[in-house]
């Protein structure tokens, strides 16, 4: 008998726990990038990843589109699409984040130079975004990596990437 009633009772917790729980669902994210005019014959990132903060997930790694892009290609409407569709728990998010890798470069006077970019490796470049994610929504982020104000000329010759980047769109769709 005892046992019949513990089994009714943890029957019935579950059951209360399951049924007052908030519905969860997920939201539908995609990610692009584009870049307004710089003075270079091309600046190239290495995006490994794209990364959101959740609230109650902290960071969550988002299926990204790596590769090696040139800002300087994506002006006007073109865009690189860095994550097509990614789903992600609903709820708050505060910041995105991308880590680039170490392919990075911008091309002065037909001479390829390297970008020293050490704190975009170790921790990511973060974006605020500060959303709540509706369940069952789909959203798009547009960011705009200016490259114009990004790459620093050192005195000796070198370059560096100090990015400059901002949401222009974070909609529903």
């Amino acid at each position: 008998m005892k046992l019949k009633f513990s089994i009714m009772i943890a029957a019935a917790a579950v059951f209360m726990f399951t049924a007052c729980r908030k519905e969860e669902g997920t939201s539908h994210m995609k990610v692009r990038m584009k870049d307004a005019p710089g003075d270079y014959q091309q600046v190239n990132v290495e995006v490994l990843e794209v990364q959101v903060h959740h609230e109650g997930d902290g960071w969550v790694s988002l299926p990204t589109n790596q590769g090696i892009y040139d800002l300087l290609t994506l002006q006007d409407s073109v865009t690189a699409v860095l994550v097509d569709g990614s789903d992600i728990p609903s709820g708050d998010i505060s910041q995105f984040r991308l880590i680039l890798g170490d392919e990075n470069t911008v091309m002065v006077d037909s001479v390829m130079h390297p970008l020293d970019t050490p704190s975009a490796q170790q921790s990511g470049l973060k974006i605020n975004v500060h959303q709540t994610l509706e369940p069952n929504t789909v959203y798009e982020m547009l960011i705009d990596f200016d490259a114009a104000e990004s790459i620093v000329e050192r005195g000796n010759g070198t370059y560096s990437l100090k990015p400059v980047i901002k949401v222009v769109t974070f909609n529903p769709l």
